[in-house]
């Protein structure tokens, strides 16, 4: 199918040029076409009827997850209700003692820096890197890294400049110096190939509402099979973090030897399969595909802002290029209004505005940006960062 024809699949496209699969992604067919016929067979039969078909649901989920991160097994994957889920499940549960610190970098997502704040009434210590150029400098890094530092987290893309930090360069590091490594994936994974393995990753959380293309609520946590056996319980555990999950009154508490042991009970079916539907649109369009076709809209962006006369904050070398593009414009929130009203949604982040497309946009969605916002004087635009 050529790629265009899956915008159909987008509603939203009907009216407004979507740029923003940087915050909150517009819901599509697929999803729509699947939570429906959930909630219709919720509607007439009883859960045990469903329960087997959830099942298979879970088991083609952590597939789905486990091609595209690249895990070892699919039992390293457990849904959760979000990057922050996740990531309070790495901080709760890597084996920290007082005196320990948690390098993590300046302006990256809270989601990805409370975790670990929250542990300094345990004597855990958060330490900020400085970014350099909108995102992480590997010496940079080296250089906070001392004795007790235990463990780095940091996102695979930063949300308000659209930097690609290096992964593999990081989890090399980390794997050397005995550090355990944890990432948030939510503004690259659906856009562009992670592979978990290579780049070493411990323990990797994503919420599915931005480049995934699911519903706010829901998403996964992987964690590398191995290293079960260094972790302690988390802070919560349930009947189904333990290898009787059934047995309600057995009390049997021995955790499961499998990323399941971070399940706690109920789970949330409709943000399963909403994200099951979208993983498997994505698969079908291909990751190698969408991320060429994300690429190729931001080039589009970049010709045409610079012809107008703009600055693009975002760094635009090849191995750090994302699909987030930053805009130095006057009054961030205002020309996001302005869009926002011509049908073209961006967001305001960070030090401009924020412009997000993925595969099913066309040229002339990026085109309308600078369309809307005209021409810029150049002698108020500087130098690309």
């Amino acid at each position: 199918m050529d790629l265009q024809e899956y915008r159909r699949e987008f509603p939203i496209t009907e009216r407004y040029a979507f740029l923003n699969h940087a915050s909150v992604s517009a819901q599509n067919r697929r999803v729509g076409q699947a939570v429906t016929a959930h909630i219709e067979r919720a509607q007439h039969q009883p859960f045990d009827r469903l329960q087997p078909d959830l099942i298979a649901l879970r088991e083609t989920f952590s597939r789905q997850v486990a091609a595209l991160i690249n895990a070892a097994r699919p039992d390293e994957v457990v849904p959760m209700g979000g990057t922050a889920a996740g990531i309070n499940t790495a901080a709760n549960s890597l084996p920290l003692r007082p005196g320990d610190n948690v390098l993590v970098l300046d302006g990256d997502y809270p989601a990805v820096i409370y975790p670990w704040l929250n542990l300094a009434s345990k004597g855990v210590l958060t330490k900020f890197v400085p970014p350099v150029r909108g995102g992480l400098n590997l010496d940079v890094l080296e250089s906070r890294i001392d004795a007790r530092t235990r463990a780095i987290a940091v996102s695979t893309a930063m949300f308000a400049t659209g930097y690609r930090n290096d992964m593999a360069a990081i989890g090399n590091l980390c794997r050397e110096r005995g550090i355990y490594f944890v990432a948030d994936g939510i503004q690259t994974l659906g856009a562009f190939p992670l592979d978990v393995q290579e780049c070493r990753i411990d323990l990797l959380a994503c919420g599915s509402q931005k480049w995934l293309l699911g519903a706010m609520g829901a998403g996964f946590l992987y964690c590398r099979h191995e290293l079960l056996r260094d972790l302690q319980p988390g802070a919560y555990v349930g009947s189904a973090s333990t290898v009787d999950p059934l047995n309600f009154l057995d009390y049997n508490f021995t955790l499961q030897d499998t990323s399941e042991r971070f399940s706690l009970g109920t789970p949330n079916d409709l943000g399963l399969v909403a994200l099951s539907a979208s993983l498997a649109l994505l698969h079908e369009v291909g990751i190698e595909r969408i991320s060429q076709r994300v690429l190729e809209l931001t080039d589009v962006l970049v010709d045409e802002l610079h012809r107008r006369g703009y600055t693009v904050l975002s760094n635009l070398t090849p191995e750090r290029r994302t699909g987030i593009i930053v805009i130095d414009v006057p009054d961030a929130q205002l020309q996001y209004e302005r869009l926002l009203a011509a049908g073209v949604v961006t967001s305001a982040r960070g030090a401009g505005l924020r412009v997000s497309p993925h595969f099913y946009n066309t040229d002339e969605d990026v085109l309308r940006v600078g369309e809307v916002l005209g021409n810029r004087s150049l002698s108020n635009a500087g130098s690309d960062h």
